[in-house]
């Protein structure tokens, strides 16, 4: 039952189980997810942030159990990190622009950090790579993703200064 329900965190409820792109699907998932919690369910961002931190002390510790008797030490059906990784900007987004916003910009926004999310989950420009290649462990699997979602944060905040 633990290994069950283990298997159902990591993969994101199997998600990760699907045979083509279960990353990008797992980063797609989460933003529609969260797009419900923050604008149809109207959940505090500051609320979701203090989850997601759980989530990924909770996820470090599961990631390990999963691949603990693995070879591939970053298996593609453990989606849990781009979860994570695509949650970061979403979130850091929705807490600097509490209030009321046009669902077009919203929406504009996250299909932007998508996007960006990907690339760089994909690319693993450096320090994404130097996670992703050092730590053969939970904590690589997941930093290279939250490295990622940082990176997207980056690039927003210097549009976002460039652009006011």
């Amino acid at each position: 039952m633990i290994k069950k329900i283990n298997f159902l965190f990591v993969t994101l409820f199997g998600i990760g189980k699907i045979s083509k792109i279960p990353g990008s699907i797992a980063s797609l998932f989460t933003v529609f997810f969260l797009f419900i919690l923050f604008h149809i369910l109207y959940i505090s961002p500051d609320l979701i942030l203090i989850i997601l931190i759980i989530i990924f002390f909770i996820a470090l510790y599961s990631v390990n159990i999963f691949i603990k008797d693995l070879d591939n030490k970053d298996p593609k059906e453990v989606v849990i990190d781009e979860f994570l990784g695509q949650s970061i900007p979403i979130c850091l987004y929705e807490i600097a622009h509490e209030g009321t916003k046009e669902i077009n910009n919203v929406l504009t926004y996250y299909f932007v950090m998508f996007i960006l999310f990907r690339v760089f989950d994909i690319a693993k420009p450096y320090p994404v790579s130097y996670y992703d290649k050092n730590f053969k462990n939970s904590f690589g699997v997941i930093m290279d993703d939250v490295c990622a979602g940082l990176y997207v944060v980056a690039i927003l905040v210097l549009y976002m200064v460039i652009t006011s």
